[in-house]
């Protein structure tokens, strides 16, 4: 029975909670969080014990899973591999970039899983294309939600666009050339809002548009490729493809275009999406890494990459900030 410690139990965290409990072979030991209110409320609901010492909690663990704000993911995380327990941790993975160089150090020489929560690698409409070959060489991205006070303690980069930011790396497999960026603080004291350019060395090209202060909800990636356009909502949970028809098409729907090479026939692919619960498949993947002995599905690596293009985005942004 892997036994699992929750750092954090507010709104993401009670989500965590109400998911360990469905996952066979995990037992909760307990929780830590340091808010008298909401620990009390998780005691009497959840029946689970509250460790008023994050060591203690630790040291009854095989395993913890970090919920609380940014600026506590390195040092819960670091007292945690000091101690050899493996660890998920929500996004974005530690408040600055040494501190993320330290945990991949640190995780190397402990010889622990770690796993980085972004949820969206898990979402029923990015695994519905794991069968189809993805090459993008354009890429056109809107995440914008409504404000909401809670997790405005980072910027709307790593807030909500590094999902998408980490989702690009994976798919574009490429170094990044050039960030061109702009953003604007206007509900606090970071940028809600910001438009980034990334370019890679391989030609690959992505527009990024993040918001929390829209009117509506949108979580939209497009890709763009020789041959095929592809389409996920994240958040209406589809996917949509439309390429050049091929013999394994043979059950899609297909219309003529007429192009200047000739007559091509398109087809038109909705891939199935099963509803799945994308925070239970990532806790449950990384319980399965941690028996299996298999490497983590978002490992530190990958949190600390998508971490580090996103402060070059802030970096970016507020050098344009300084000039005007």
């Amino acid at each position: 029975m892997l036994k699992v410690g929750i750092f954090g139990v507010g709104h993401l965290g009670k989500f965590h909670l109400n998911n360990w409990q469905e996952i066979d072979g995990t037992e909760i030991v307990g929780f830590f969080d340091p808010n008298d209110t909401t620990a009390k409320e998780v005691e009497q609901k959840y029946e689970l014990k509250r460790f008023n010492s994050a060591d203690k909690l630790i040291d009854k663990c095989d395993a913890i899973d970090v919920i609380a704000p940014t600026n506590f993911h390195f040092d819960v995380c670091m007292a945690a591999i000091k101690k050899g327990k493996h660890v998920f941790v929500e996004k974005p993975m530690a408040d600055t970039l040494e501190q993320g160089k330290q945990i991949v150090e640190m995780v190397k020489e402990a010889g622990i899983k770690f796993q980085v929560g972004h949820v969206e690698r898990f979402n029923p409409a990015f695994l519905a294309l794991k069968n189809f070959p993805l090459n993008p060489m354009f890429i056109e991205v809107h995440r914008l939600a409504q404000f909401n006070p809670r997790g405005t303690e980072v910027s709307v980069i790593l807030d909500l666009m590094i999902h998408d930011i980490d989702i690009i790396l994976k798919l574009v497999n490429s170094d990044v050339k050039n960030i061109s960026a702009s953003g604007v603080a206007v509900m606090t004291d970071t940028p809600d809002i910001a438009n980034v350019r990334i370019e890679f060395n391989n030609g690959c090209v992505a527009n990024l548009t993040s918001s929390r202060i829209s009117m509506k909800k949108m979580r939209k990636m497009r890709l763009f490729q020789k041959d095929a356009y592809i389409g996920i909502d994240f958040l209406e949970k589809k996917t949509e493809i439309i390429k050049l028809k091929s013999a394994e098409d043979k059950n899609a729907f297909t219309f003529d275009i007429d192009t200047p090479s000739g007559n091509k026939t398109l087809a038109i692919i909705n891939p199935d999406t099963q509803p799945v619960n994308a925070i239970k498949e990532e806790l449950q993947s990384f319980v399965h890494s941690i028996i299996q002995n298999k490497n983590t599905i978002v490992n530190e690596i990958d949190g600390y990459l998508a971490m580090e293009v996103a402060h070059l985005i802030l970096e970016k942004i507020s050098n344009t900030t300084k000039l005007t």
